[in-house]
C-alpha cells in the first residue's frame, strides 16, 4: 500500500524545487495535495499561479488528485482560508507541510527593515500562522471522537542551525522554525499530531542564487546527483506517514544522507557555592574559552 494512501496534504512552496517533488512523491504515495505556491520571485515579489497550476496538471496527468492555492501563508487569514480550502476539497486534514520561503541575503550593517521583517514573515509567520490553523481543526476533531495521526513537518536550514554570515533574517527565521516545531511537538501530541523539522541540502532557485554555490551543486554525467531536491522528499513523506516514529525531532538530509541533529545541549560549567565576583567569574571562564580555542 502507497504509504500515504487516502491522506490530505497541504505543502506550501510546491510550484517549484523542493516543494515541487515533495507535492509529485506525495501524489505518487497516494496522498490527495494541496499544492499552495504564490509563485514569486526569490525575494518573494509579484505573484504567478502558473508554477502550482503546472504543478497539479503533472499529478493529475499520473492519476493524482490535487488542488491549487495560491493563499499567502505569511497572512494569519490566508492561512486560515488555505486550511479550510483542504478541508473543503477533500473533507478533512491529515498533513502540513511548511515548505514556503524567500530569501534577501544582506549583511547585518546593511540590513533594511523591510529585508527583515519581509523574510521572517515569509519564513517564519509563514510556518507558525498554517500550523496554528491546522492544530485547530486537529484538536476539533480530536475533541469530536475523529482520531487519526495528524503530521506536520517544517523546513528549517543549515543556514540557521550553523549560522552563515550574510543571512541574519534567514538564519534567524529558520532556527526558530526548528524550536517552534519543538513545541509544537509537546503541545499537540495530546491529539494525535506529530511535529518533525528537516535542514535539506538541495540544488533550488534559493540555494543557487548564492555565489559559487551553483558549481558546487552541479549534476555530474553518470554520477549520483546528490544535489537532487527529489532526494529530499522521501525523508518528508516518512514524517508524514503513519509509520513515523518521531516528534519533536530535526533531520539533516542530502542525497543519500539523513542524519539526526541534536538541539541545545549543556556543555562546559564552571559552578561554586556561592555567587561570583566578576574577577573570579572571569578567570574561571578563561580556561573554558582557552579551551575552546585549542579544540
Amino acid at each position: 500500500m502507497p504509504a500515504l494512501d487516502g491522506r490530505v496534504a497541504i505543502i506550501t512552496g510546491a510550484g517549484r524545487g523542493i516543494g515541487r517533488e515533495h507535492a509529485l512523491l506525495f501524489a505518487a504515495e497516494g496522498a490527495k495535495v494541496i499544492v499552495n505556491d504564490l509563485g514569486g520571485d526569490n525575494d518573494g515579489s509579484g505573484t504567478d499561479a502558473t508554477p502550482a497550476e503546472q504543478v497539479v496538471t503533472e499529478i493529475a496527468a499520473a492519476g493524482g488528485e490535487a488542488v491549487v492555492s495560491t493563499h499567502d501563508v505569511s497572512d494569519w487569514e490566508g492561512a486560515q482560508a488555505m486550511v479550510n480550502a483542504a478541508i473543503g476539497a477533500f473533507g478533512d486534514l491529515d498533513i502540513l507541510v511548511n515548505n514556503a520561503g524567500i530569501l534577501r541575503d544582506r549583511a547585518i550593517v546593511n540590513m533594511t527593515e523591510p529585508e527583515w521583517d519581509d523574510v521572517v514573515a515569509v519564513h517564519l509567520k509563514g510556518h507558525v500562522a498554517p500550523t496554528r490553523w491546522a492544530a485547530a481543526y486537529w484538536r476539533e476533531e480530536h475533541k469530536a471522537g475523529r482520531v487519526r495521526p495528524r503530521h506536520v513537518v517544517h523546513t528549517s536550514s543549515t543556514s540557521g542551525l550553523f549560522s552563515n554570515p550574510g543571512q541574519s533574517n534567514y538564519g534567524s527565521a529558520k532556527s526558530a522554525i526548528a524550536t517552534f516545531s519543538q513545541i509544537a511537538a509537546k503541545e499537540l501530541a495530546r491529539y494525535g499530531v506529530t511535529s518533525n523539522c528537516i535542514a535539506p541540502a538541495a540544488r533550488t532557485r534559493l540555494t543557487l542564487a548564492t555565489p559559487g554555490l551553483e558549481d558546487i551543486m552541479a549534476a555530474r554525467d553518470g554520477a549520483f546527483d546528490e544535489w537532487a531536491p527529489a532526494n529530499v522528499s522521501p525523508l518528508v513523506a516518512y514524517l508524514s506517514s503513519t509509520r513515523c516514529a518521531f516528534n519533536g525531532e530535526t533531520f539533516f538530509v542530502q542525497g543519500g544522507v539523513v542524519r539526526r541533529l541534536r538541539s541545545w545541549e549543556m556543555a562546559e560549567s564552571v559552578e561554586q557555592p556561592e555567587a561570583w565576583t566578576v574577577d573570579d567569574l572571569a578567570q574561571a571562564l578563561d580556561g573554558v574559552a582557552s579551551n575552546l580555542g585549542s579544540s
